[in-house]
């Protein structure tokens, strides 16, 4: 489990309860959280609302975010305030809210500081012919707020359709949500800024949830990103390769699929990984579905045995 002086990072993750979630999380990944309304486990989390916390080693009992401050070198010594990603495992069992996220200057003035809000979705697993809401119809900003104060929901928004295996970047500014029956696993910046644009009409304990119409209208980018552009098949990939399937200026993210033994080398400042489907070991530690772990900086090859799927991620030095 240690190699140089260094250890994996298991961690024991942070869920969450919402109007839209199930109970997959607790019976299917293991997750010990009691309700039928479990919709988010913050798998890899330093943020103020869910740190998660070191599940053994020596560094058993200590919060990521305080490792990230008292021990910069498994990092890389990274030039960051915060640890810089948020990695969370998604389970829709009802439609998320309609949603924008705001760019980090929009963020840093109105949201007292804040990073925004870039991500990512790797589609784990979705109903068959199901769909997304990935951007908008609006050609030009007065059109926008036209059909938003206007309520024409169903001609602004956008449904595209998604199979287990795709990757979708959301950049900010894109109009998003995840549709019914999806289990998601997301990448972003560490921010809990979200700006709602439309619930459905819902009401929870007997109330609509707020929503940010003039904040989401300030950030949307018009025109949208074209359908085309949104999503990606990663389904087919070479097996027991760490594959970097995207990298921008947030994050660079990898898919790794083990069938049978698998090494590669941590030349990363960290790499934090989730485990989604099968079982196995990395460096002889048993891994199965629903762990969560960091590869620290400077810990050499990285050894994996069994058949599973991994998404992973990192920042730029």
């Amino acid at each position: 489990m240690s190699k140089e002086g260094r250890e994996l990072l298991f961690l024991d993750p942070v869920c969450t309860h919402n109007i839209w979630g199930g109970s997959k999380l607790r019976e299917v990944f293991g997750y010990p959280v009691e309700g039928d309304d479990l919709g988010e486990c913050w798998g890899i989390s330093a943020h103020p609302e869910g740190d998660g916390t070191v599940r053994s080693g020596a560094y058993e009992g200590c919060k990521l975010s305080e490792l990230w401050e008292k021990h910069p070198e498994l990092f890389g010594n990274l030039d960051y305030d915060r640890y810089p990603l948020l990695t969370k495992i998604i389970d829709a069992q009802d439609d998320l809210s309609i949603q924008v996220h705001p760019d980090d200057v929009y963020a840093k003035e109105h949201e007292n500081g804040s990073l925004g809000k870039t991500e990512c979705w790797y589609i784990m697993d979705c109903k068959e012919n199901a769909t997304l809401v990935i951007g908008h119809n609006a050609k030009s900003k007065e059109e926008l707020e036209e059909m938003v104060h206007g309520g024409k929901w169903q001609e602004l928004i956008r449904e595209i359709p998604i199979r287990k295996g795709d990757f979708i970047q959301i950049d900010p500014g894109t109009v998003h949500a995840i549709k019914a029956d999806t289990l998601i696993l997301e990448t972003q910046q560490n921010s809990a800024i979200t700006y709602r644009l439309y619930d459905y009409g819902r009401l929870q304990n007997g109330k609509s949830r707020e929503l940010h119409i003039d904040k989401s209208l300030d950030v949307i980018t018009v025109p949208a990103k074209s359908a085309e552009d949104s999503v990606k098949s990663i389904s087919e990939l070479p097996e027991n390769r760490l594959n970097q399937i995207y990298t921008c200026e947030k994050y660079t993210i990898f898919k790794m699929d083990v069938n049978g033994s698998a090494s590669f080398e941590q030349n990363c400042p960290f790499l934090a990984a989730s485990v989604l489907e099968g079982e196995g070991t990395v460096d002889g530690a048993e891994v199965r579905r629903g762990d969560h772990f960091i590869i620290p900086a400077g810990y050499g090859t990285v050894e994996m045995t069994g058949r599973m799927s991994l998404i992973l991620s990192t920042v730029e030095r």
